[in-house]
């Protein structure tokens, strides 16, 4: 009876221990996580055909470039606008003759402010001193007494030109069918607006018959 009484104490006091020992061994931090290491990032900077490098470090785990920046889209002929009568403004740029043969040009300048398109032959009206319409024949052709011209489609910038030019014939031997003409009514190509161009001095045709040349860059349908 006196070793039962014994025992039981230090039987308490070696549960307490091994209790305690459990509690404090479930009291350390893990250390089975690591630390992320930083990224370093290299930006290229593309200016005015230089190139400059620069190198940071950043503990993100995400990072961006700015690389180099790609050149503005060009604008093909095919998605410019029509330069049309809204847009542009027709000149006379003068007259020659040569052995019953007359030869009249015209620039038609972009007066807008981005560039447009223009191909093929304008339409013509000869009008007299008063405005009414007389015989107009027109007759398109890449090649009239005064040379040869090129039919294709031409980009005018702002502030430039296209031009064409118009040969008529004096038909000095007989005055038979000849007026007077003191303007000429301008369609540009694909457009359906008129545009009114006087010409100093009047031009003498005969007959109504006009060779009509393409639009040609700048002025060379007349120089």
């Amino acid at each position: 009876m006196g070793r039962t009484r014994t025992a039981a104490p230090a039987l308490a006091a070696l549960l307490a221990v091994l209790i305690a020992g459990c509690g404090s061994s479930g009291s350390h931090p893990s250390s089975s996580t690591k630390a992320t290491p930083p990224i370093r990032t290299v930006t290229r900077t593309v200016t005015a055909g230089h190139t400059s490098t620069t190198s940071t470090t950043s503990a993100s785990t995400s990072s961006s470039s700015s690389g180099s920046s790609s050149p503005p889209p060009k604008t093909s002929p095919a998605q410019l606008g029509i330069c049309r009568a809204a847009g542009v403004k027709i000149t006379y740029l003068g007259g020659q003759g040569a052995t019953g043969h007359g030869l009249l040009g015209f620039a038609m300048q972009n007066a807008g402010s981005a560039p447009c398109t223009t191909d093929g032959y304008p339409g013509i009206q000869f009008l007299s001193g008063s405005g009414a319409a007389l015989p107009t024949h027109d007759i398109r052709t890449t090649s009239d007494f005064f040379g040869t011209t090129t039919l294709a489609q031409l980009t005018v910038a702002p502030g430039r030109s296209a031009s064409f030019r118009l040969g008529v014939s004096h038909g000095a031997a007989s005055p038979k069918g000849c007026v007077t003409a003191g303007s000429v009514q301008v369609i540009a190509p694909n457009d359906t607006s008129t545009v009114r161009i006087a010409i100093p001095g009047g031009v003498y045709e005969c007959g109504g018959a006009v060779t009509v040349s393409p639009m040609q860059p700048g002025d060379s349908a007349y120089h």
